[in-house]
């Protein structure tokens, strides 16, 4: 038992070791092989058929897996800091809507203050004059100067939950979704493992506003005339069901909040639908299409059904009030999915310029496959270099056998540590690791050295103080690695971000568990 208490270090290594056994191995343990959610902020998904290995619960970024990448910053305008009161901001609203010919979704107002906000206009074809002429139209002192190209941070933050959402609710194993900093410029980068581009960009690349549409014919000067009222908007959906087929026809169930439900009725029955129930018309002719509730996605209108008599019945008898659900009807399946998808995650605030500043890349599986085995070759050659390096240096197995078990037990704790919270490996990551045992097994030959080179070792007090006066300095070095790798692995840099990421937490492996195993490794070696 003493013994035991003596070396507890190794003790420790081995438990970890042996869970990171478990975590990449089990059925069900690892994220990658558990289905677990995992988000980076970002990374969001059922990752149960992201298993690539086979073997293992790893996960496996896009440049090791293939698939697609798009890279792109959102459509918008900012007047930062502009004097809007905040009992002015309805009229500023309404009068940039007027002067720029755009719709009030498209205008952001953020109080900074009771006498400043921020203003944000989201559409392409309005520049920085335009909207200055805009605000000053609307009492707003404005000048171009003020405004900037892009969002505020609140945008990007919203716009990455609802595509974090998207991805999501699509089932695409394994995709992230995280802010990409280049220069003053903040880009939304999400990639997709096994996804080709255009499935990407259909899910992606419209914001996915959705609307129901009241379209009833009016009299209007002795002639009939149509009219398009919005009734309900996605922030009035409290469930959104699963999509189900009933006679061939893909419909989507929705569930109304108490506050719209009753609202949506008295439409409904104030425009006719109560009065004239399964009329429409829209399939036959769009031109005369009677009586229609349109689903309306990003200002297109996907399908027109009518209303059907039951529920025309319970708008007038206030029982749709009391249960208020019913199914929006589209075209096909795969419409109805998108429309699912849209209505669960909601819409984006704006769109991704995905054509003018963005990028999308595609790499094929094979050569994803191409990359992985590079990398096991680079391990494998990492390997044999440090042994053989190590076994030049000392000629002793029982000084470099330990040294080289305690330098690779790091990374396949850095594996474990990956499964278990399902973080994807790429190339950075695998870079990462052989920095990891790069730097380890630097730190594990100044410990031997400092102990074996200044004379014999005779008792466990002599060993003590060598090993601390090797340690002491490894640990501080450690710690200015650690300092300096921080921003990378906070910042929203790329690539840079999982290598400072894997870099740090196997550094801090190395000083809290394997350097000071390897320290009672070689005092039950070296002492009596």
């Amino acid at each position: 038992m003493s013994r035991l208490r003596e070396n507890w270090r190794i003790v420790l290594l081995v438990v970890l070791i042996v869970a990171s056994a478990v975590s990449l191995f089990a059925p069900a343990v690892g994220a990658g092989g558990g289905g677990a959610n995992a988000t980076n902020g970002t990374d969001a998904t059922d990752t149960s058929a992201q298993n690539e290995s086979g073997l293992t619960n790893l996960r496996y970024g896009l440049e090791l897996s293939g698939g697609t990448r798009v890279r792109a910053p959102l459509v918008g305008l900012t007047a930062e800091e502009v004097p809007v009161a905040a009992n002015n901001s309805t009229n500023v609203t309404n009068t940039l809507t007027e002067r720029l010919g755009i719709p009030p979704t498209d205008i952001q107002i953020r109080q900074r203050g009771q006498r400043s906000a921020d203003v944000e206009v989201f559409a392409e074809n309005v520049s920085q004059q335009e909207f200055a002429r805009a605000l000053r139209a609307a009492g707003v002192q404005a000048s171009p100067d003020d405004i900037r190209e892009g969002v505020t941070d609140e945008t990007i933050g919203t716009a990455v939950d609802v595509l974090d959402s998207k991805v999501s609710q699509a089932g695409l194993s394994g995709a992230t979704v995280q802010t990409v900093q280049s220069g003053q410029q903040t880009y939304i980068q999400v990639e997709v493992p096994n996804a080709n581009r255009s499935e990407v960009l259909d899910l992606i690349g419209d914001r996915g506003q959705v609307r129901l549409v009241a379209h009833f014919p009016t009299r209007q000067n002795g002639s009939t005339v149509y009219r398009n009222e919005t009734v309900l908007t996605q922030e009035e959906l409290a469930s959104i069901g699963t999509v189900q087929t009933e006679r061939g026809q893909p419909r989507v169930p929705i569930t109304l909040t108490d506050g719209a439900a009753e609202p949506f009725a008295r439409s409904m029955e104030r425009f006719g639908f109560t009065q004239n129930p399964s009329s429409c018309r829209y399939q036959q002719n769009p031109e005369d299409a009677g009586y229609c509730l349109y689903t309306v996605t990003d200002g297109e209108v996907v399908y027109g059904a009518g209303v059907r008599a039951s529920l025309a019945q319970d708008f007038a008898s206030g029982a749709f009030a009391r249960d208020p659900s019913f199914v929006i009807t589209a075209s096909n399946v795969s419409e109805a999915n998108q429309l699912q998808i849209d209505l669960q995650a909601g819409a984006l605030p704006t769109e991704l310029d995905i054509e003018d500043e963005g990028t999308t890349q595609f790499i094929l599986p094979s050569l994803g496959d191409r990359f992985k085995l590079y990398s096991l070759l680079t391990g494998i050659v990492a390997v044999l270099a440090v042994s053989l390096v190590v076994y030049i240096r000392y000629r002793e197995a029982r000084i470099a056998l330990p040294m080289i078990v305690t330098a690779f037990s790091e990374v396949f704790l850095l594996l474990g540590f990956a499964a278990a919270i399902g973080y994807p490996l790429d190339l950075s990551v695998i870079a990462g690791f052989i920095a990891v045992i790069g730097t380890g097994v630097d730190d594990l030959i100044i410990i031997a050295d400092e102990v074996l080179q200044q004379g014999e070792t005779s008792t466990r007090k002599m060993f003590r103080r060598r090993f601390r006066k090797a340690f002491w300095p490894i640990a501080a070095a450690a710690g200015t690695l650690i300092v300096a790798m921080a921003p990378l692995s906070v910042l929203s840099l790329g690539d840079l971000q999982g290598f400072a990421i894997v870099t740090i937490v196997g550094v801090l492996i190395g000083i809290l568990v394997t350097r000071p195993a390897y320290g009672d490794v070689l005092r039950s070696l070296m002492t009596r």
